[in-house]
């Protein structure tokens, strides 16, 4: 049996371009750093498929060539699903999900971007497994899929076999892994140096996600409370002092505010804080002091724990990346 490592790239229409070519162009850098080590070493084989071979339109509109059709025999190293916005059509195609099921029987590893973790899990792949997916789509598969240990903030996940990635751009953080585990950290680094790329991404999918607009509570108590929070979160906003402005005893107030937000009233602060204080960080000229006083954190350290816990990287950090410049 050959040597080489068989990389199968499934693509459906509506499939996102980027979480194919992202991965693709990182195997294929590595037999290029490979091949120079070693020459005439190409370590992947490299076969971009899709239930019939021919060109496939990505949700772009971009045209991509799968010159193969899912292989129906022979053994896979790495079966890779990627994602897109015709990922749940494809997801609701039988005949694909059952070629697709086929080939994982056949393959050392599944690997998945962005929500190609819908197909993977149409297709039985990753019951039981701890994955995750783009942060915007994390609520709906584990909604969809409940068998799924789901975490919407990694950049990517290894559990067993499994090998999933966050959104888009991630692939390429999954494939770099990918490259590491089969070989080793020099030929990763290499590979990610001439993308221009961090071989491990600083931070977690937090950072990137936008605020998550949620419907008003329908209690016109708590709605009032909320209402109160988001209009200035500097305010003194402890439990006590919400409970005061809208009549209500602290031990009623923490128990109805819970039932209808679906965290405590104290947590729902604190993620409305850090959302303001990420606003005010990506302004030019802001300051971690002077957003925190802002903000109703009171000092630089109260905010770094609560980024911490919520974004995964520190307000100096997160303002460092995303500020204007």
């Amino acid at each position: 049996m050959s040597s080489r490592r068989r990389i199968v790239i499934v693509c459906f229409a509506g499939v996102q371009p980027l979480d194919v070519t992202g991965p693709h162009e990182v195997f294929a850098g590595a037999n290029e750093v490979l091949a120079h080590r070693s020459p005439g070493a190409q370590p992947y084989e490299l076969m971009v498929c899709a239930a019939s071979a021919g060109v496939v339109t990505g949700e772009s509109g971009l045209g991509l060539v799968a010159p193969h059709a899912i292989p129906a025999r022979g053994p896979i190293d790495t079966l890779l699903l990627p994602g897109g916005n015709g990922v749940y059509a494809a997801a609701a195609d039988a005949q694909l999900v059952t070629t697709v099921r086929r080939a994982a029987a056949r393959s050392q590893r599944i690997a998945t971007v962005c929500s190609g973790t819908f197909l993977g899990a149409a297709a039985g792949l990753l019951d039981g497994k701890r994955v995750t997916t783009h942060w915007n789509r994390a609520s709906r598969l584990a909604r969809d899929y409940p068998a799924l240990d789901v975490d919407p903030d990694a950049i990517y996940i290894n559990d067993g076999n499994v090998w999933t990635s966050a959104g888009v751009t991630a692939g390429i953080d999954l494939a770099l892994a990918l490259v590491e585990h089969d070989h080793d950290a020099d030929v990763a680094q290499t590979v990610a140096r001439h993308l221009v790329m961090f071989l491990r991404r600083p931070g977690g999918q937090s950072q990137f996600a936008a605020p998550v607009w949620e419907k008003p509570a329908e209690r016109d108590a708590v709605r009032a409370a909320q209402d109160l929070v988001n209009a200035d979160p500097a305010a003194d906003l402890r439990v006590g002092a919400l409970a005061a402005a809208i009549n209500m005893s602290e031990r009623h107030f923490t128990r109805v505010f819970a039932a209808e937000v679906g965290e405590p009233p104290a947590k729902y602060v604190e993620r409305v804080r850090v959302e303001t204080a990420r606003r005010h960080l990506e302004q030019r000229g802001a300051t971690v002091a002077g957003v925190a006083r802002q903000c109703g954190f009171g000092s630089a350290e109260t905010m770094r724990r609560s980024f911490l816990r919520r974004v995964g990287v520190a307000p100096d950090d997160y303002r460092r990346r995303f500020a204007a410049r």
